[in-house]
């Protein structure tokens, strides 16, 4: 017999808000099948008002994320969503009003919003479908850049080696000044190099909104990995096109055009400190890996 469930994940990050609609499938004879539905995307930049003004979240972008969460609630209405969860990264988290913001959000729309740390964000990640890239003997690196924040998670033998989040997203990373990103550059490069000095045969697995563009735009087919000279190659091209050329040119979106530069130079920094030399992109997130916690009640 065949059951279908419905649930929903609204992905508040620093650069954009997501609202992911899943159909989980339940039969006797196999796992469950996690099918994407819906996925929205607003680009409202929490981050720019956090990281480069007063680190507050400004009225403005207060009331555009009411709408929004107005909008994710009509249509988790009309999907028939069993059960959502809500989560808020690094902006919302740093944004001195981050709780009395999610307090107005509740009280005008009845969507609650839980403000989660980095280690329980790349915990969350870790539940997807990482585990099928991550079994056997290979060692990998796994790095989720986000717009306030990346983390990174080093996985040997099919085991969690060490996990760390970095305050290195590619809105920070915009608005900073060079000697901050010099800094941030330096330490996070000082952690790569001594969790895998000992480590041979490294790959990365990209995780992102930018990585998963790139992947996209490589023509590969799914499952198979960029190689860290393909992605250099694409890195300079992309940082010689103007802002307005990759935005007419490219086709990407306006709140894309600029971050997908800091994010290709944080994946690039990342193959080279550690020795890979591909990276694997298999189009998971953070709102993938609440699907699959409000599914398995974790």
């Amino acid at each position: 017999m065949l059951e279908i469930k419905k649930f929903a994940a609204i992905d508040i990050g620093s650069n954009a808000i997501r609202l992911l609609i899943s159909n989980v499938i339940i039969s006797q004879d196999r796992d469950p099948q996690f099918k994407k539905s819906s996925l929205v995307r607003v680009p409202i930049r929490l981050g720019a008002d956090v990281f480069v003004n007063d680190g507050m979240i400004s009225e403005a972008n207060i009331e555009r994320m009411i709408h929004a969460m107005e909008a994710f609630k009509l249509l988790m209405n009309v999907h028939n969503i069993e059960k959502y969860k809500a989560c808020a990264t690094s902006a919302m988290r740093e944004a001195s009003n981050g709780i009395e913001v999610t307090e107005k959000i509740l009280s005008k729309t009845g969507i609650k919003i839980d403000i989660i740390g980095g280690k329980e964000e790349a915990q969350i990640i870790s539940s997807t479908n990482l585990n099928e890239l991550i079994e056997g003997d290979n060692t990998y690196l796994y790095v989720d850049v986000g717009g306030g924040s990346t983390e990174f998670t080093l996985f040997s033998k099919g085991k969690t080696i060490s996990s760390k989040s970095f305050e290195m997203g590619t809105v920070r990373l915009l608005n900073n000044k060079k000697s901050v990103n010099k800094e941030i550059f330096y330490n996070v490069e000082k952690w790569v190099k001594k969790h895998t000095k000992d480590l041979k045969n490294i790959s990365l697995i990209g995780s992102g909104g930018n990585i998963n563009k790139l992947f996209k735009m490589s023509g590969r087919t799914e499952g198979k990995p960029i190689s860290f000279i393909y992605l250099n190659a694409q890195y300079q091209f992309l940082k010689n096109m103007s802002y307005e050329d990759r935005i007419s040119e490219l086709s990407l979106n306006p709140d894309r055009a600029d971050v997908i530069i800091p994010a290709t130079k944080i994946y690039l920094s990342a193959m080279k400190w550690s020795g890979a030399r591909k990276i694997y992109v298999p189009k998971i997130g953070l709102s993938d890996g609440i699907i699959k916690t409000l599914f398995y009640n974790k």
